[in-house]
């Protein structure tokens, strides 16, 4: 049965586990233009479908920005682990890109909400219609963000 058959399928939303939910906030938020949503608090009774281990104790916060979800959990209990991806060709998630008009501007906002820069992680490419500038930084929890501007010709 196709999907077509079965009903839509839209996309509803992104979710970024993080070490301190405002200090994201305040990043994604005053750093790239999101807005904020609906926030909820759970406890054990999210446990099994975040297949962690009880007792569970998170914070769910909903940025929304051009219809795009972005879903901050912060975990109090049990505590946030791991790193986010550090290359482009690890499995999964590798990074999240925003279309800028000034990438050297964007990049300086968000290293002063915390972001962190990475080295060697800038390009100009000079491509028919127009050139491009992409710059790779990291959030404060160190998932990559991925800065794009086009040049006009």
């Amino acid at each position: 049965m196709s999907v077509e058959e079965q009903g839509s399928v839209r996309m509803s939303h992104v979710g970024l586990a993080v070490s301190d939910l405002e200090t994201s906030i305040r990043f994604y938020c005053d750093g790239l233009g999101f807005k904020h949503g609906p926030r909820f608090e759970a406890g054990d009774e999210v446990a099994g479908l975040s297949e962690v281990d009880p007792p569970a104790q998170m914070t769910s916060q909903y940025l929304t920005k051009e219809g795009f979800r972005l879903e901050l959990l912060g975990w109090e209990r049990p505590a946030v682990h791991g790193h986010p991806s550090r290359h482009r060709n690890q499995l999964g998630l590798t990074h999240l890109s925003f279309e800028v008009d000034d990438v050297e501007a964007t990049e300086d906002r968000l290293l002063g909400l915390g972001g962190v820069p990475i080295d060697g992680a800038r390009i100009r490419l000079d491509r028919d219609p127009a050139a491009i500038t992409v710059i790779f930084l990291a959030d404060p929890d160190g998932t990559r963000i991925e800065l794009l501007q086009r040049h006009s010709s």
